[in-house]
């Protein structure tokens, strides 16, 4: 049993990419799964995502805007894992995002975002009845890379805040079937806008913004396989404050961002090229707030390099 786990973890590189800003919700949903990689072993890739959206919501009113049509971003994301030990990894992200909006006047953003690091730990794993039940800690740090403005919502790259996440995970796997919660909280830093006052529910004179922390939970089942992993996600984001978009105006960078997604992924290790995986996925708002109703697609590559050593 044990030596089975060790090599199918080889086989799974994790990685992160997670937005959380207006336009965009997608997920490759690495940094939320039970899969560790080993000792010494360093996984890279680039991941692709695209995210496009024509409907949003204005508060709890679903609506279209003319104005900006459809809103669509475009992300390269690289990303690595390297295992630190056999119970803990470090992994690290950093995207390029280009946005556009097929009408009106707003011109399209693009740039490096944040740069995330994080370390995931297994916490405890053991055998009850004919599975194998773990639960992961996993704590992560982003911080921007560059000074991009954050007070251009929706086409902004991102919310330019310093956060600081935690999260559970649990899983329980019965041959190559399994289920997995889990839950995240974020917090966010204060961020600086370009101008010295600002209207939320009312007039703030200061060029600071309170942003709101945001919280995650995720449920997720599916098959994992030496060569294939299949899952379906569906993910639960809620913003623990902030408040509504006003009518016929712009989004804020804290405004209350809520949403719930459904999705899925599959993953596929080569056997004739060793090392090399890929994963394809995607997931769609199915219901939200101050956030658009968007179609997310992601493509990744990965290649995992083995720099333990060897005997002959």
């Amino acid at each position: 049993m044990i030596k089975f786990l060790h090599l199918f973890f080889t086989r799974y590189c994790l990685a992160t990419c997670c937005i959380f800003a207006f336009w965009q919700t997608a997920q490759a949903q690495t940094d939320a799964d039970a899969l560790m990689i080993p000792k010494n072993y360093f996984c890279t890739g680039v991941v692709y995502t695209h995210s496009d959206w024509k409907n949003y919501w204005e508060g709890t009113f679903k609506r279209s805007n003319a104005n900006i049509g459809t809103l669509s971003s475009n992300a390269f994301t690289v990303v690595g894992n390297y295992g630190v030990t056999n119970k803990l990894d470090f992994l690290f992200m950093a995207p390029y995002i280009k946005t556009n909006a097929s009408q009106g006047t707003l011109k399209g953003q693009s740039g490096v975002q944040d740069l995330t690091v994080g370390l995931k730990y297994l916490a405890f794993n053991t055998e009850i009845g004919k599975g194998l039940f773990s639960i992961h800690a996993i704590a992560e740090g982003s911080i921007p890379l560059s000074n991009y403005e954050p007070d251009f919502l929706p086409v902004s790259i991102g919310l330019h805040t310093k956060n600081l996440s935690i999260r559970g995970l649990a899983n329980y796997q019965v041959g190559r079937f399994f289920v997995a919660g889990a839950g995240q909280y974020v917090f966010r830093s204060n961020i600086t806008l370009d101008r010295n006052s600002y209207y939320t529910d009312h007039l703030i004179y200061s060029n600071q913004v309170d942003m709101p922390n945001v919280s995650n939970v995720l449920i997720s089942a599916g098959y994992r396989s030496l060569k294939l992993n299949v899952e379906g996600i569906v993910s639960q984001t809620t913003t623990q404050g902030g408040f509504d978009i006003r009518k016929n105006d712009m989004p804020f960078p804290s405004n209350r961002m809520n949403m719930t997604t459904v999705g899925g992924l599959a993953k596929y290790s080569f056997e004739d090229i060793t090392g090399v995986e890929v994963t394809v996925g995607g997931n769609y708002v199915v219901r939200g707030r101050n956030v658009g109703q968007s179609t997310n697609l992601f493509a990744s590559v990965y290649y995992i390099l083995d720099f333990s050593k060897k005997t002959k």
